[in-house]
């Protein structure tokens, strides 16, 4: 499955053309940016990144924050991260990687994903309530061999992108040996944040090629009251450490019935962006986990507002932020069960998402190839999109019905004990009446969506 002849040259002239141009970026960042993007056309292999590339220098010419988000970016992020993390995210990881992935995915009938969600330990240092992976035994952690074998046979179908989840994942001795190791892929980490220290921030910058996504629940009272007493001054801590050394680094907001206000306030995006924040993950509550609570879920007014509150935020300030649920529009629907991503817990079990808690299949023993041809994979890939109104994505809090028919045709098995509770009982019939009300709601929202569409072509 190697890269050869006209395919290989390429891919090389383009790599030596851009980490050149990464070169001269803090020096004349506006010019070098749109040269770089020219050269994204010249050599992407996809028509469409060939439109995305050009459609990015217009709006980097026409738009004044996002030229004032990219040139921050340009300015004051370290060099070796610029080097490292910038051209394999965005040269090996998007420009390079997905061609691949899409041809192999149509030679070999399966979906080859973007990204491997995976959980090196499930081990943590703090117990925060209603943690999606709360109910995993904290006593599991993958074998660095096993973690460097995925790293490698990633590489080969065109994937240069893990995202590290847990547990905490800075628990794990090996991380920095293991991104080290494979300094040709771009990583990021859901984690707390409470275990960068001075040491630590050190080491994200010599590595390079790791981006740390810290979780927050608000400001102090919101994020201690779910996290732990202390917890809010030690990321802040971290956070200006990492800014300092001139890390990219971004958040993790779980947004719940309780903190959808504060968290998408412009008094908190203005204190993300003052703290260096570039990006952000914005995760709807679901009850999983520990101590699940359906009354913690946004209402169908709250994700209604979300709707239109975050996208508002991507065009009016210099911050990238992404919620899952309402972003079906750009991603085409669900983006889990291999199709962008699936998820490898520390235990080796195939999710088909961090929130799905089902697996028919282990990675011991097996590549990754093999378990791409999962059962419970399979059977979601000929579900997707689950339905055509894109703002109802996800098989869990949209359309439970088809988790419910996944399970049962692939016998997929719990993870966790509990995690059967979205598919019958109490939770289950609240997530029924949930995706009913939503269905209501989102409908209008998604005809007038496609109608600006249409009169925008």
């Amino acid at each position: 499955m190697g890269l050869k002849g006209p395919e290989a040259a390429r891919d090389f002239v383009a790599r030596r053309l851009m980490a050149r141009l990464l070169g001269y970026l803090r020096k004349q960042p506006e010019q070098n940016f749109l040269k770089m993007l020219r050269v994204v056309q010249l050599f992407a292999i996809l028509e469409r990144h060939k439109r995305h590339a050009a459609g990015l220098a217009r709006i980097f010419r026409e738009n004044e924050v996002l030229r004032a988000y990219m040139t921050r970016l340009l300015r004051e992020v370290h060099p070796n991260v610029q080097q490292r993390l910038g051209y394999n995210w965005f040269i090996n990881a998007m420009v390079l990687g997905i061609p691949r992935q899409e041809r192999l995915s149509q030679e070999l009938g399966i979906n080859v994903p973007n990204f491997l969600l995976i959980d090196p330990t499930s081990a943590c240092n703090l117990a925060c309530e209603g943690c999606w992976a709360g109910k995993y035994p904290q006593r599991h952690s993958l074998e660095f061999t096993t973690l460097d074998r995925l790293c490698t046979e990633a590489k080969e179908l065109g994937i240069y992108w893990i995202v590290f989840s847990g547990g905490e994942p800075l628990l794990y001795r090996q991380l920095f040996d293991l991104m080290a190791r494979h300094n040709d892929m771009a990583f990021m980490a859901f984690t707390n944040g409470t275990l960068i220290d001075e040491r630590m921030a050190d080491r994200i910058i010599e590595v390079g090629n790791f981006s740390p996504a810290i979780s927050l629940e608000g400001f102090e009272e919101r994020t201690d009251a779910r996290r732990g007493r202390g917890v809010f001054a030690k990321v802040s801590r971290a956070m200006d450490l990492l800014r300092e050394r001139g890390a990219v680094f971004g958040v993790s907001i779980t947004i719940t019935r309780e903190n959808m206000e504060e968290v998408t306030s412009d008094a908190f995006i203005d204190f993300l962006i003052e703290k260096g924040v570039t990006y952000g993950w914005l995760f709807h509550y679901i009850p999983i986990g520990r101590n699940p609570n359906p009354d913690l879920m946004v209402t169908v007014e709250q994700r209604a507002y979300l709707a239109e509150r975050i996208p508002y935020i991507r065009a009016h300030r210099p911050i990238q932020l992404a919620d899952f649920w309402n972003d079906g529009e750009l991603t085409c629907g669900c983006i889990a069960g291999g199709r962008r991503y699936l998820h490898i817990t520390a235990k080796g079990d195939i999710e088909p998402c961090a929130f799905v808690h089902f697996a028919t299949d282990n990675i011991e023993g097996k590549s990754l190839l093999e378990i791409l041809r999962s059962p419970v994979l399979a059977a979601f890939k000929k579900r997707q999109p689950f339905d055509e109104n894109l703002l109802r994505p996800c098989p869990v809090i949209d359309v439970p019905g088809a988790l419910r028919e996944i399970v049962a045709e692939t016998g997929a098995r719990p993870t966790h004990p509990g995690a059967e509770t979205v598919l019958e009982g109490p939770i289950a019939e609240f997530l029924d009446r949930r995706s009913q009300d939503w269905a209501r709601v989102s409908a209008p929202i998604w005809e007038r969506r496609k109608l600006r569409k249409a009169v925008s072509q």
